[in-house]
C-alpha cells in the first residue's frame, strides 16, 4: 500500500468547435478591398513594382495613394514616367466607381517627409489609411566591401532603412486613432535576396538596410498587433523593370525554373492578397516570391 496524497486530476481545455463557414462565407468577394485605403511608395515608373501593386489593390476596390520621387528615377539608366500617366494606369482598373487614385511627391531622404507622406496620403483619402506598402528604395551609390564608403551606407540607411521605419511609426499612431481592433490593417516591406545564395556582395550598403527590414519584421508585428494591423515583408526576387537587356538578362532568365523573370504584378498578386482578409492570420513573417529561382 502506498502512503501520501493522490495526484491531482489533470486539468483538461477543451477549445470551442468553430463552426463550418457558410456557402456565401467562402465565396470570394470580387472586391476585397472595397472601402479600404492604401499608400504605396516607389511608384514612379510604369515598369515597377510600385505600380503593379497599386493596380492590383484599385482593381480589387481600394483607393490608393502614389507616392513618387522623379529625381531619382530621372537620374537612373531607366527615367521616369510622368506622374499623371502612372496615375492614369491605375485609375483605369479601379473596380470600385466610388474608389479614387492620387498621387504626390516626397524625398523621404528628408526625416520629416515619412510623416508628413502619411498625413497627406489620409487626408487625400477621406482621413484614414488601411495599408501601407513601403516599395521604395535608393539605386545605385552602392559598391563591394572596398569601394563602399559613409556616404553610401548613410544615404541607404536614411532610404531604404530609416525611412520605412518612420512611414511604418506614423502608419501606426494614425491607426490608434480608430476604435480599437479595427479590421484592414496591413504593413508590407520589401526585402531582397541578402539571405539567399551568396548574398548581394556588389550591394553592400542596400544588402545592409534590405536586412534590417527583414530582421525588424516580427518586432514590428508584434508592436502592431494590439491595433489588429499586421506585418509582413516580401522578397520578389528579380524581377523584370527593365533594369537589363542583353546576354545578362538570359543568365538570370536561366536560373527560373520556369525560365523567364518574375514580372511585377507576380509580387504584386501576393502583396494584394496579404491585403485583404483572407490573410488576416499572415502576420511577422518574410515571404519569398521567387518563382524557384536558384542563385
Amino acid at each position: 500500500m502506498t502512503c501520501g496524497s493522490a495526484s491531482p486530476a489533470p486539468i483538461l481545455i477543451t477549445m470551442p468547435r468553430l463552426p463550418h463557414l457558410t456557402p456565401d462565407e467562402l465565396r470570394r468577394d470580387p472586391l476585397p478591398l472595397r472601402g479600404r485605403t492604401a499608400l504605396v511608395t516607389g511608384a514612379s515608373r510604369r515598369a515597377g513594382i510600385g505600380h503593379a501593386v497599386a493596380r492590383r489593390l484599385a482593381a480589387y476596390g481600394a483607393s490608393v495613394y502614389l507616392h513618387h520621387h522623379v529625381p531619382h528615377d530621372e537620374e537612373m539608366p531607366w527615367g521616369a514616367d510622368r506622374p499623371e500617366e502612372v496615375a492614369a494606369s491605375v485609375r483605369e482598373v479601379l473596380g470600385d466607381p466610388d474608389a479614387r487614385v492620387v498621387s504626390g511627391p516626397g524625398d523621404l531622404a528628408d526625416p520629416a517627409a515619412p510623416a508628413e507622406l502619411i498625413a497627406t496620403a489620409a487626408s487625400a483619402l477621406g482621413g484614414r489609411l488601411d495599408l501601407l506598402v513601403a516599395n521604395h528604395a535608393l539605386s545605385g551609390s552602392d559598391g563591394t566591401l572596398d569601394t563602399i564608403d559613409a556616404a553610401m551606407l548613410d544615404a541607404h540607411w536614411a532610404i531604404d532603412a530609416r525611412s520605412v521605419l518612420l512611414l511604418v511609426q506614423a502608419y501606426a499612431r494614425l491607426r490608434a486613432e480608430l476604435p480599437p481592433r479595427t479590421p484592414g490593417g496591413r504593413v508590407v516591406m520589401m526585402t531582397s535576396g541578402q539571405d539567399h545564395g551568396s548574398g548581394m556582395p556588389g550591394e553592400m550598403a542596400y544588402a545592409l538596410q534590405k536586412g534590417a527590414l527583414a530582421s525588424i519584421t516580427r518586432s514590428l508585428s508584434t508592436t502592431l498587433a494590439e491595433h489588429a494591423v499586421t506585418v509582413n515583408t516580401v522578397n520578389p526576387g528579380p524581377v523584370d523593370t527593365d533594369y537589363l537587356t542583353g546576354a545578362a538578362y538570359d543568365t538570370v532568365a536561366a536560373m527560373f525554373p520556369g525560365g523567364r523573370w518574375g514580372m511585377p504584378d507576380d509580387p504584386a498578386r501576393l502583396i494584394a492578397w496579404l491585403a485583404t482578409d483572407e490573410a488576416g492570420w499572415v502576420t511577422g513573417n518574410v515571404i519569398d516570391s521567387e518563382g524557384g529561382f536558384r542563385r
